[in-house]
């Protein structure tokens, strides 16, 4: 049974949240008494870890809104605001889209969520490749192969989410000419927004807006450290209208008259939020994660039988390569996965869940002991499960 599962998981990948495959693999620890500590590296809730916490300044907005006794009744739904954060933008963005044999083009390593929406929608998903040698870039020659007259949007994630890349200013503005050019629409997810401490700055994609139409998805997840208050905004960047003309405003709204609201207290405390918190905290976030990301790549280093392209710049994580010919009884990622959670009680995510086979995401985002230990630990596995060098003597 669990070959076979295995393998179905290897063979539908599109079928398989993050969450789903995180849960098998916590499922299949050892849970005899000498397994060690579980360090969990495949999910991105830095919660998880001492050394992230949210600002002060959003947990008294919250607190003050709850208590104040104004906000327990129904508040009206502003259309920019989820109760799901951005997985509940997603499928608005894309249920507005769908129309009789459209598609979207998403990249590759992407996040899954898109996948599995368009397909209650009967949207036809399109990937196109992000180049790991340079920096995760858009292949830009594969969405002109890819777009034609019934693809409606193309999907940008930046700061990126597996890969841990920023885009730059220059390459943001080839990809809103390339979907220009074939009158398409830029969803911008920018779940990670700001979250970046390497070289190339953050370029919000609706900068582009009077080149092409912008659909942003925010959210307050990952910057203030509060994923599970699942509160996140969708925003239109279309100063020349064309929204406007084709009635999609008005359409959008209506998505949301359907969805419950987020807690109206929840919503209370925003603005606030977005007014009150210090560029402190921001800085002691992005200092955490530099240091973490830093290490991590150190730590990756060591291990001859992974590899790091691209160091990461922003976000909470990074795509690594796994080279399983340097591996004796190791067939893939979910091979290697599943065994690590086993025998070393870390779990990692699969690259097959992202979209690349043999490729893993190592979430940085944790406690810079813990992931040392973690990383210790696969180094560990992987020396274990390698061929003999040539010569060596049992």
């Amino acid at each position: 049974m669990e070959n076979g599962g295995m393998k179905k998981i290897e063979e539908t990948p599109t079928n398989v949240t993050i969450k789903g495959i995180l849960g098998l693999l916590m499922a299949s620890l050892d849970d005899g008494e000498k397994r060690k500590r579980v360090i969990a590296l495949g999910m991105g809730d830095p919660t998880a870890f001492s050394c992230f916490t949210t600002t002060s300044v959003a947990e008294n907005a919250v607190v003050d809104a709850l208590t104040s006794q104004k906000f327990n009744g129904y508040l009206p739904l502003l259309a920019f605001l989820k109760p799901e954060g951005c997985t509940q933008a997603i499928e608005v963005a894309i249920s507005f889209l769908a129309k009789p044999n459209a598609n979207i083009l998403v990249p590759r390593p992407g996040f899954p969520i898109y996948n599995l929406c368009a397909a209650f929608r009967n949207v036809e998903i399109r990937h196109f490749d992000l180049l790991p040698e340079n920096g995760w870039e858009v292949d830009l020659n594969a969405v002109d192969a890819l777009a034609d007259e019934n693809t409606v949007a193309i999907v940008v994630i930046n700061p990126g989410n597996p890969c841990g890349n920023v885009y730059s200013y220059q390459h943001l503005k080839k990809i809103a000419e390339t979907a220009k050019k074939h009158k398409i629409v830029v969803i911008a997810d920018e779940v990670y927004g700001h979250l970046v401490f390497g070289p190339n700055p953050f370029v919000p994609m609706g900068v582009f807006g009077s080149m092409v139409p912008v659909l942003t998805l925010g959210s307050l997840s990952k910057r203030w450290i509060v994923p599970g208050w699942r509160l996140g905004w969708f925003v239109t960047t279309d100063p020349n209208g064309i929204f406007k003309n084709a009635k999609t405003v008005e359409r959008l709204k209506k998505y949301f008259d359907i969805c419950g609201g987020p807690a109206t207290f929840i919503q209370a405390a925003v603005p606030r939020i977005l007014k009150e918190t210090s560029d402190a905290f921001f800085a002691r976030t992005l200092g955490i994660l530099k240091h973490t990301s830093d290490l991590c790549v150190k730590k990756i280093d060591e291990i001859p039988c992974l590899t790091c392209p691209t160091k990461p710049q922003g976000s909470m994580a990074v795509m690594v390569k796994l080279n399983v010919s340097l591996l004796k009884d190791i067939s893939d990622d979910i091979d290697f996965c599943f065994k690590l959670a086993r025998e070393e009680s870390v779990i990692l995510l699969p690259g097959v869940t992202v979209g690349l086979k043999n490729w893993v995401r190592i979430t940085f985002a944790a406690e810079p002991s813990s992931l040392e230990e973690a990383l210790e630990r696969v180094k560990i596995f992987c020396h274990s499960h390698s061929y003999e060098p040539k010569g060596s003597s049992l």
